[in-house]
């Protein structure tokens, strides 16, 4: 599988941001690092491995952004500026860099998938930009930010909460993405993706709910789970 990293300046985060890029061509997926992970987390991980077949075929291209999250969420700063500072990434996103994947690849939307707390990650921008997003393959995620807000609360924390801005959402193209919500029996975010299955479910938004056996919150899991969902691109 051929390889490369670029740097991506981004005006809107006033740095560059570091994005390893696996395949030459195919539908764009772009994979969400967890918590703290990086740009390298995927390949090393073995998810950038398990998608092999779907790569060497030309099927998919696939793209993987460092996060901010040690500057945002995670970062020691008030918690307004952690969400302003995430608001940065999302037009980094959004106005920057998603535009130039769909231009060069000639489609009108992009997948995404996020993991863990990468999960978080790729839903808020998923349902912040349905126009963009065809797919949303969430292996493990998160859905409510709440608890980095140590009470704070705006409307900026709303449009940036899926569990709270997603009842009142009515954009189309949000009944018209294939939405994968991956979790386990043993996995320490299965209770929220069952309330946010419930949220989807209450606005008939079609999705999947795969609850897997008895795995953990780990690797393994998402390793089984990523090839089956990239196959229904």
């Amino acid at each position: 599988m051929q390889e490369s990293l670029i740097d991506f300046y981004s005006h809107h985060l006033s740095r560059d941001v570091k994005i390893h890029v696996t395949g030459t061509k195919g539908y764009p997926l772009v994979i969400f690092p967890t918590t703290l992970g990086s740009y390298g987390e995927a390949k090393d991980r073995g998810m950038i491995e398990s998608l092999r077949w779907f790569v060497e075929r030309g099927f998919v291209q696939v793209f993987c952004p460092d996060s901010i999250n040690n500057d945002s969420w995670y970062g020691d700063i008030h918690p307004k500026h952690r969400v302003e500072r995430h608001i940065q990434y999302d037009r980094f996103l959004a106005e920057e860099w998603i535009p130039q994947i769909r231009n060069n690849a000639g489609t009108n939307k992009i997948a995404c998938a996020g993991i863990s707390f990468g999960g978080f990650s790729a839903s808020n921008f998923a349902f912040r930009h349905p126009d963009m997003v065809s797919h949303l393959f969430n292996l493990s995620g998160a859905y409510d930010i709440k608890s980095f807000m140590h009470g704070y609360y705006d409307d900026n924390v709303y449009f940036n909460n899926p569990i709270d801005f997603m009842p009142s959402a009515d954009n189309p193209e949000l009944w018209k993405m294939k939405i994968i919500l991956g979790t386990s029996n043993w996995d320490i975010c299965l209770d929220g993706n069952l309330k946010f299955s419930e949220v989807l479910r209450r606005k008939n938004i079609p999705h999947w709910l795969d609850v897997r056996g008895d795995v953990e919150h780990d690797w393994p899991l998402w390793l089984d789970m990523f090839p089956h969902y990239v196959s229904m691109i």
